[in-house]
């Protein structure tokens, strides 16, 4: 075979010789850049696929009709701990009846594509992508090729695991930034802590008034001792608590208000009047003792 320079490009041709009777030799040739082209195609097409199986944790598999392996390659089969070979012979659904997915395998075979994401198999996490063969020149009705995501597995199964962590963190956090404490029966102290916005606000009143609700308290002592300023909004959010304690037939007390906050509430001209307030929270329970007798 060699090539005839044109200049529309060159022309492969193939040529053969033959002597005839006469002593003569004749010479015969045919154009086959056509095939040439065709099996150019075919080795690059071995060529990416051999680089493909060898570097990627893949496994690249092929079943006959009845399910039984014709082809096994790929890097991946180290990772699963496969021999070369092992599975060739061997029926798709006999060797993995225990995966469950014997359904979808003979869809395949039948013509219809499928798609398993992270099946676990060989102590390893598996893509894989079902692709049906339909040249009945092929031997193989169904192409399979397995991806290794273990690593990409484990990463969510531990972030997973620390979002858990986070969100009980959490939850541990909000209960320690409301403690609700049942110092007598039918007294309930809240100390709050910090600056206490809109949205603190809410969840105090929520978590307050629920504890009300469900211990039948008369009285909910607030002890600002460790709230160390005190603006428009935070004396706004303590006076609506107190009043939808009241609206549950309990009591709201204020305690533990320093010096500097009592300046500033009276500053901002917070009417306190009708609010039963205690210097100590030692005074704010003798008062509810007190009243409790009564």
């Amino acid at each position: 075979m060699w090539p005839i320079r044109r200049p529309d490009g060159a022309w492969w041709l193939e040529a053969w010789s033959q002597r005839v009777a006469d002593g003569a030799v004749r010479l015969y040739g045919h154009e086959v850049g056509a095939r040439r082209a065709a099996e150019a195609r075919a080795a690059l097409e071995s060529t990416l696929l051999a680089a493909i199986q060898d570097n990627l944790e893949i496994v690249v598999w092929a079943v006959d009709e009845r399910g039984v392996f014709l082809h096994q390659a790929g890097k991946a089969n180290e990772r699963a701990g496969l021999p070369r070979d092992f599975l060739i012979g061997k029926n798709i659904f006999e060797l993995y009846k225990a995966q469950g997915n014997g359904e979808l395998i003979a869809r395949a075979i039948a013509g219809e594509p499928a798609h398993t994401r992270s099946a676990p198999l060989y102590g390893q996490y598996w893509d894989t992508w079902y692709v049906p063969v339909c040249d009945e020149r092929s031997e193989a009705r169904l192409v399979g090729v397995s991806l290794n995501i273990s690593e990409a597995a484990l990463a969510e199964v531990e972030l997973r695991a620390k979002l858990e962590l986070v969100e009980r963190q959490q939850a541990v956090i909000h209960e320690l930034a409301t403690p609700i404490i049942e110092v007598w029966d039918g007294v309930l102290t809240l100390p709050i802590v910090g600056l206490v916005d809109t949205a603190r606000a809410a969840e105090l009143m929520d978590a307050l008034l629920q504890a009300v609700t469900r211990t039948r308290a008369r009285f909910a002592i607030l002890d600002l001792t460790g709230v160390e300023v005190v603006d428009t909004g935070t004396a706004s959010h303590l006076i609506k608590m107190i009043e939808a304690i009241a609206l549950l037939g309990a009591a709201g007390i204020l305690t533990g208000i320093r010096p500097s906050i009592a300046q500033t509430i009276v500053g901002l001209g917070v009417d306190l009047s009708r609010v039963v307030v205690h210097a100590k929270l030692r005074d704010a329970l003798a008062y509810c003792l007190r009243a409790g007798r009564r």
